[in-house]
């Protein structure tokens, strides 16, 4: 199913004219090779930022390290700062934000598949927190499904047409 709705992302970016930009966190750069991997994607995939230690949150995806601190990096607000970090860090039109906990073990209290989904755009920025589970792999796999899935749905509801 991702390498379908991959496809289908590239072509509603490539149609608009529109750009993407990751900073992932428990998916290590899986949703930026899912992007990657349709032909056509370089019209659209500006960069990817993996950012799997909690100290690169800050420094290379531009996330503030007081909010870290304060609220994890397993958190709404991460995601959202990840987001908006790929965003301009990579001067891209959307940003893509993946935080969460692919286990085996729990993370600062949060167990196996607890994901945060953060998506920036002309629009705004928002959150959700899509329901994943499974083994580590899985977990991983249906983390980029729901971002994929999740920028569609933000496409087909943006007035930036």
């Amino acid at each position: 199913m991702a390498a379908t709705r991959a496809r289908e992302l590239v072509a509603a970016l490539a149609v608009r004219g529109e750009t993407v930009a990751t900073a992932e966190s428990l998916t290590a750069g899986l949703l930026s090779a899912a992007i990657a991997g349709v032909p056509g994607a370089s019209a659209v995939l500006r960069g990817g930022l993996v950012v799997y230690a909690t100290d690169l949150k800050a420094t290379l995806a531009g996330a503030q390290a007081e909010q870290l601190a304060l609220d994890g990096p397993v958190a709404a607000s991460t995601a959202a700062a990840l987001a908006e970090g790929a965003l301009r860090r990579c001067d891209a039109t959307w940003g893509v934000g993946l935080t969460g906990v692919a286990g085996p073990d729990d993370q600062d209290g949060h167990p196996p598949g607890t994901l945060f989904l953060g998506i920036s755009g002309p629009t705004g920025t928002c959150v959700t927190r899509p329901e994943v589970g499974g083994d580590r792999w899985q977990i991983r796999l249906g983390a980029v499904e729901a971002a994929v899935s999740g920028l569609l749905t933000r496409l087909g509801s943006s007035s930036a047409l």
